[in-house]
């Protein structure tokens, strides 16, 4: 073989292993995203109303919601660990709140989720509109973004 030859079948075997290690490597990276738990439950249904108190006493008397300043809290058990505690909010907001924007829907959905930082930066990675930065509070964290349908979602890592 004169040195054309061998450098041509360098190249190729070079090319040729270089394809499989990014297939390789590709496929991994997809698995662990597809495989990767985003919503793990619905943290809380809110919606605007023109009497929040109004309407939170109504729920109380006539549907016997334990209401607070937010609105309710439901508790419930995990499904795969009855020890840990989870819970659902619903929460009436003024007419007149900023809360929702810039969606100019009626109503939000807070989801729950796991490992919230690595799913931001996958959202982030597949288009999706980032409204703001993770905050943390006593609660957990949170993170809003937009669907597709221009519906604003809060995202909830529950913190404790």
């Amino acid at each position: 073989m004169n040195k054309a030859s061998i450098f041509i079948l360098g190249l190729v075997t070079s090319f040729c292993l270089g394809f499989v290690f990014k297939t390789i490597i590709v496929k991994q990276n997809n698995s662990n995203t597809t495989n990767m738990k985003k919503v793990t439950g619905i943290g809380g249904i809110f919606f605007k109303c023109k009497d929040p108190k109004k309407l939170k006493e109504w729920y109380k008397t006539h549907l016997g919601f334990n209401t607070n300043d937010y609105g309710a809290n439901f508790e419930w058990r995990q499904d795969g660990d009855s020890t840990k505690k989870g819970s659902t909010s619903w929460s009436p907001f003024a007419v007149t709140t900023k809360y929702f924007e810039p969606s100019t829907k009626d109503f939000m959905i807070n989801y729950r989720v796991e490992n919230l930082e690595a799913l931001v930066e996958q959202l982030k990675n597949e288009g999706v509109t980032i409204v703001d930065k993770i905050e943390a509070s006593d609660y957990g964290k949170f993170v809003h973004i937009i669907d597709v349908e221009g519906n604003k979602i809060e995202l909830w890592e529950p913190g404790g």
